[in-house]
This record gives C-alpha cells, sequence and structure tokens, in this order.
C-alpha cells in the first residue's frame, strides 16, 4: 500500500514537473521578440557607410502609434544618435533639423530644414545612402524622398530629386567615389494617356549598376514633373535585365501585367523600348514576366516578339520636357 502511494506521489511530482516545464517555454514564447535591423552610420573619415546592427524590441501592447510609424520613428532616433562606444558619425549631421515625415501608399517623404541642402556633396550623397539604406528596411516603405524647407531635394543642374529605392545603392557603399552622374532620356506618358513625352534626367548612380537597369528602374519610380504621367506600377518588381547583341531582355514579376493606369496599351511597353534606345546602343527588347514570353499583355499585345524603337508614339513637343525633372539616386 504504501509502495503504491509513492509511485503515485512520484507520478504526481513528474506530471507537475512537466505542466511547469510547458508553462515557462509558453512564457518564454510570449516574451517581447526582437527585430533586428541595419543602421547605417558613416566612417569617422566620413568617406563611407558602416552598419551596425541594432535591436528593436516589438511595440507595447499598450502603444496605440501604428507599429510601421513606431518602427520609422526609432530608425531615425537611431540614425541620429550614434552609440558613444563607436566610432563613428551620424550620417545626418546634428545642424541638419528633422521635422516631420509621412508615408503615402510605399513612399516615405522625409522632411528637413534648410540646413540639408547646405551639406557638401559627398556628405550629401551619403547622407541619403543612409537614410534609404536604413528606412527601406521597414515593411511597406519600398521608396525614400527627402524634402528640405518644405521643397523636392533639387539634384545639381536644380531638377528634383525624387524617390529612391534600396537598390539605388550597393549592399556595401565602400566610397563614394563609386558614383557617377548620368543623362537618362525617359519617356513617360502625356496627360492624354496616348503619346510619350521625354524627361532627361541626371541620376547619380554606382558605376556597377548597368545602364539598362538603371533605365527600367527609373521608368519604375514615375515622372518628375507635373503634366506627365506614369508608365509603369510603381510596385512593379524588375527580376532580371541583361543584354546580348544589342538586344535587352528584361524579366518583370506579375505586377506588370496589372497595370490600370490610364494609357493606351502600347504606350508602357514604347515607353521602355525607346527610353532604352536613346539611352544606349540597345535597338531591340524582349518582355518576359515571370520568365515567360507566351503572355498577352493587356489581352492586345503579345509578348512573344522583339520590340523595336517606334518614334510614332512621341509626341510631337517631346523635346520641350527636355532636362526638366529628375531622380538622383
Amino acid at each position: 500500500m504504501k509502495l503504491k502511494l509513492l509511485r503515485r506521489g512520484l507520478l504526481f511530482l513528474v506530471c507537475f514537473l512537466c505542466l511547469t516545464g510547458c508553462g515557462k517555454r509558453e512564457g518564454k514564447g510570449t516574451e517581447t521578440i526582437e527585430d533586428v535591423y541595419k543602421i547605417y552610420y558613416l566612417n569617422s573619415a566620413m568617406t563611407k557607410l558602416e552598419p551596425q546592427d541594432y535591436h528593436m524590441t516589438q511595440k507595447p501592447e499598450n502603444d496605440l502609434e501604428d507599429v510601421t510609424d513606431w518602427r520609422i520613428r526609432n530608425l531615425m532616433e537611431q540614425l541620429r544618435t550614434v552609440p558613444k562606444d563607436l566610432d563613428r558619425q551620424a550620417a545626418v549631421p546634428d545642424k541638419v533639423g528633422f521635422e516631420r515625415y509621412k508615408l503615402e501608399d510605399t513612399v516615405l517623404y522625409l522632411y528637413f530644414d534648410n540646413n540639408y541642402a547646405m551639406m557638401n556633396g559627398t556628405r550629401e550623397i551619403l547622407c541619403r545612402a543612409s537614410l534609404v539604406r536604413t528606412l527601406t528596411q521597414v515593411k511597406g516603405v519600398d521608396y525614400v524622398a527627402v524634402y528640405t524647407a518644405e521643397q523636392p531635394l533639387m539634384d545639381s543642374s536644380g531638377s528634383p530629386v525624387g524617390p529612391m529605392a534600396n537598390s539605388d545603392f550597393i549592399d556595401n557603399i565602400s566610397n563614394v567615389n563609386s558614383y557617377e552622374k548620368t543623362e537618362l532620356p525617359l519617356y513617360f506618358s502625356d496627360d492624354t494617356g496616348e503619346k510619350l513625352v521625354k524627361e532627361t534626367r541626371e541620376v547619380v548612380h554606382n558605376v556597377n549598376t548597368s545602364l539598362e537597369k538603371l533605365v527600367i528602374e527609373q521608368l519604375i519610380a514615375g515622372p518628375g514633373r507635373p503634366g506627365m504621367n506614369p508608365t509603369l506600377p510603381k510596385d512593379t518588381k524588375l527580376l532580371n535585365v541583361s543584354v546580348n547583341e544589342n538586344i535587352c531582355y528584361i524579366n518583370f514579376d506579375s505586377a506588370f501585367l496589372n497595370n490600370t493606369l490610364e494609357v493606351k496599351e502600347y504606350i508602357p511597353i514604347y515607353s521602355i523600348v525607346n527610353s532604352l534606345a536613346a539611352a544606349s546602343s540597345i535597338n531591340k527588347v524582349q518582355i518576359t514576366v515571370n520568365g515567360s514570353q507566351e503572355v498577352m499583355f493587356r489581352d492586345s499585345i503579345s509578348l512573344n516578339q522583339l520590340f523595336e524603337r517606334n518614334l510614332d508614339y512621341n509626341a510631337e513637343n517631346e523635346e520641350v520636357s527636355s532636362d526638366i525633372g529628375g531622380t538622383e539616386q
């Protein structure tokens, strides 16, 4: 009898310990989990970016702030505050005042005071690279646009700098000398949606980025002036671009087909083709979607063909918009 009671007691103790252990594991699973982001600071010589891991805890449940806003605000605070044990510099100088931000669709607009525009060219390029690479880590932020004194940031030619994507900057920005300026002729839609209008855009880009990739990414970013309309959806992803014997092969994701912009069906196609032909030695373009060319664009244009430059789609006054607008990378 005593032996039975002893066995029952041991069994109860084992069950109790198991339950207690399970409870601890369950409790452990509900603890705040950290998200790891990279904060892009400048090295002490201010010649390159150096990322530093930042562990951001989850937003407290009693905090009513939107989680995306909470993460953006946290990252902005980290960008402007360098840990004392790091021999690095903040990308945004102390004298530059950060006023506010707003997130529209997937574009994060950052508003600084007039001191931002007073930075020298080298520092400013590294600063914008830091802002873009850090903040586009937040889910829902694909592009960053910079404003200074309530006006769009301007490039050296006096054209506005548009939204910048993470892909505009290489992973390891080792030196600002790895960038160069290029003028790109880009064709967007006019107000009617039936003709193409040229915008000459000066961009600052990494020397390792192909001209063809640069053109497509700028078309996706959209025009830089009123009276010109986009030809490609902003959520279009460029999966791959390559060139062989003056033929450019472009592979988009399926968002390319979800083009509901109010333009004629041929406008997106020749926006790409005419822009590439004007910017490089490309004379033919093959477009695929998720690797397939057996696709009908807007149920009327087969992608199973090579497209050539066609100036008939250009507006008669397309040269008027030359040297206007711009997105600097």
